[in-house]
């Protein structure tokens, strides 16, 4: 009778085990997948440079968003994270967009001009102190840093190609004090534009 328990309850302790590991094994297995389908939507970034001051600081950390443009395009005003072109830098940029396909911009007179109008631009360090004359071609932005006068960006090294776009800063969270939504600028002087 002894031996017959002992073999009962050593049975149900190897089953325990097996209930166990494929326990474990479907947690991690659960793990992994939303580890890459939250690594496929988003990417976590940090702000290296000053060159978006005074909307964004040096050392802040954003959650972009990696889908955002699956189904549209980058709109005027986001703030975008890009693989600079020509191989100017191995680490992502952050600019905010200001010229869209077809669109011809010009920097003059301390202001931007899209199409012939003037932006208002209130988040912007400074005017800018430096000349730009450029008509857009299809899928080619222009993006510009809100430190206009220190940022490397389309003034310096021309225009963005949709390719490059990595995504759209839509969080920012570090430091804790600073955390929210990145606020999105609309242009409504160029809504009422023929």
């Amino acid at each position: 009778m002894a031996w017959t328990e002992q073999t009962t309850i050593s049975g149900r302790g190897t089953a325990t085990v097996w209930v166990w590991l494929r326990d474990l094994l479907e947690t991690l297995a659960l793990a992994v997948i939303i580890f890459l389908v939250v690594n496929t939507i988003t990417g976590r970034y940090e702000v290296q440079s000053i060159s978006m001051e005074p909307t964004l600081h040096e050392g802040q950390y954003l959650i972009v968003s990696k889908i955002a443009y699956w189904f549209h395009g980058p709109e005027r005003g986001d703030i975008i994270v890009l693989d600079p072109p020509n191989g100017h830098s191995e680490i992502p940029y952050i600019k905010r967009v200001i010229g869209l396909p077809g669109e011809k911009v010009e920097v003059h007179d301390g202001r931007v001009w899209v199409n012939g109008i003037a932006l208002n631009e209130p988040y912007i360090s400074g005017p800018p102190a430096y000349g730009e004359n450029r008509v857009l071609g299809d899928d080619e932005y222009l993006v510009l840093g809100d430190n206009r006068n220190n940022s490397s960006d389309s003034h310096i090294w021309g225009v963005l190609p949709r390719e490059n776009i990595i995504g759209k800063s839509i969080f920012r969270y570090w430091p804790p004090e600073k955390w929210g939504f990145i606020p999105h600028y609309t242009f409504p002087e160029l809504e009422v534009a023929p």
